[in-house]
């Protein structure tokens, strides 16, 4: 048993015994081993390390507390890539296969989500908002695979995005006045460019008085609302508990008296609901992957079609034309900078 492991167990005994909390179980473990065992290691470096394990996520908090990188996804034990504002970066870590299982199944605890054999793939969001994508054997080949999106807290506001460059200010001032006079917006771009971050600011502007309602996937919103609903999706489980879906969220929402109706991440069926459900007078905001405004919008024209009904080109063509007002594209270039770069009138030419 290493060093570590030692003072773990140790402080664990003595949290559990009620007689410790984490900080003086872990100096008081340090000390009893330091006296019986003659500690190669340095001491405040292992308290430090004891309590990471403890209160944390072990090796993996650093990287979750550095406000400057932006993601962090683990292929193989013994080694983590992030990403920050400078690039791509690969650390070499002592994380054994079975301490990457322990941190899933911690970050997976209070999540309500599971993974197994059965349900080999997992989304879920972490405490802090952000979000945890896990696929283990058999899916992938051989090793467990865990990525985690991090929220950024710094940009909740268009002032924030602004100051930061994402938004000219004609485009903040056009998306501020869009947002006052209840237009609806479709919110396009690719991966990590910027459309949730964009949206949380869109939302930070709606008045108290506006009842707000999302569905998402899983949670990745953070909006300060006093009026505001947030729901999820839920796999089935291996119990019997049958699948939630996003378009038996977006029927739900339309129950509970929304003034903004807000849908993440639309990529199949649910788009058909999503189209009648902004067509019924409630305005909404909605993303989408897409490589430009108008792509997002002639998307439209497709996702519908998954739901596996009688639709047609001439019913969706109006249906998109009254649901969406403008088409917002967010584009990240490749020095990883995000901004605006394109807002989009949704009219019948762009569907031509």
């Amino acid at each position: 048993m290493t060093e570590l492991a030692r003072i773990l167990k140790t402080s664990r005994q003595l949290v559990l015994s009620g007689k410790h909390d984490v900080e003086a179980a872990t100096r008081a473990a340090t000390d009893l081993h330091a006296e019986s065992d003659s500690l190669q290691s340095d001491e405040a470096a292992l308290i430090a390390l004891a309590r990471q394990e403890l209160t944390g996520l072990g090796v993996l908090q650093p990287y979750l507390d550095n406000q400057q990188i932006e993601e962090i996804w683990i292929n193989r034990p013994n080694e983590l890539h992030y990403f920050d504002q400078h690039g791509h970066h690969r650390v070499a870590l002592e994380l054994t296969a079975a301490q990457i299982r322990s941190l899933v199944f911690r970050m997976l605890k209070d999540s309500g989500r599971r993974i197994d054999r059965l349900t080999p793939y997992v989304d879920a969001a972490l405490s802090d908002g952000s979000r945890l994508h896990v696929v283990i054997p058999e899916v992938t080949k051989r090793h467990w695979s865990i990525n985690i999106r991090k929220f950024r807290k710094s940009l909740t506001s268009l002032d924030d995005l602004a100051n930061q460059g994402v938004l000219s200010t004609g485009q903040l001032k056009f998306l501020r006045d869009a947002m006052s006079t209840q237009k609806s917006l479709l919110i396009a771009g690719a991966t990590q460019a910027g459309k949730t971050t964009l949206m949380t600011a869109l939302l930070n502007e709606l008045p108290t008085s506006e009842r707000l309602v999302s569905c998402e996937d899983t949670f990745e919103l953070s909006v300060r609302h006093q009026d505001w609903v947030a729901m999820q999706t839920r796999p089935a489980s291996v119990e019997g508990a049958p699948e939630i879906s996003l378009r038996e969220l977006v029927r739900q929402a339309l129950r509970m008296r929304p003034s903004r109706l807000v849908i993440g991440e639309v990529r199949g069926a649910e788009a058909l609901d999503m189209l009648v459900a902004l067509n019924s007078g409630i305005p909404g905001l909605c993303t989408l992957h897409a490589n430009s405004a108008k792509a997002a919008v002639r998307k439209l024209l497709t996702l519908p079609l998954l739901a596996g009904e009688n639709i047609t080109e001439a019913f969706l063509r109006p249906t998109i034309l009254g649901a969406f007002d403008y088409a917002v594209f967010c584009k990240r270039d490749q020095n990883g900078r995000r901004y605006v770069a394109e807002i989009l009138e949704v009219t019948d030419e762009v569907l031509s």
